[in-house]
């Protein structure tokens, strides 16, 4: 995770820093966006793996709080 972070310092340092807010958040709703058409689409298997593997909760929701610290990051720039 940390190296997603020093990937996004390095990419807003590209820009002034008065811009950094603008673009943390529209990068959050395009990655809001993005896992929502991914899970529109691939609904169906989503639940076809919680179904079929119990194991598989645990890194669900090991994903989801990456996602979510990833979603606080982005917004706690502004």
């Amino acid at each position: 995770m940390q190296t997603i972070f020093n990937l996004y310092e390095t990419f807003l340092s590209i820009f002034p820093a008065n811009y950094h807010g603008i673009i943390s958040v529209i990068l959050a709703i395009l990655l809001v966006y993005s896992i929502f058409k991914v899970l529109q689409k691939e609904f169906i298997w989503l639940i076809v793996l919680i179904i079929l593997l119990p194991a598989s909760i645990p890194i669900l929701i090991n994903i989801w709080e990456a996602i979510v610290e990833m979603l606080k990051f982005l917004i706690n720039k502004n």
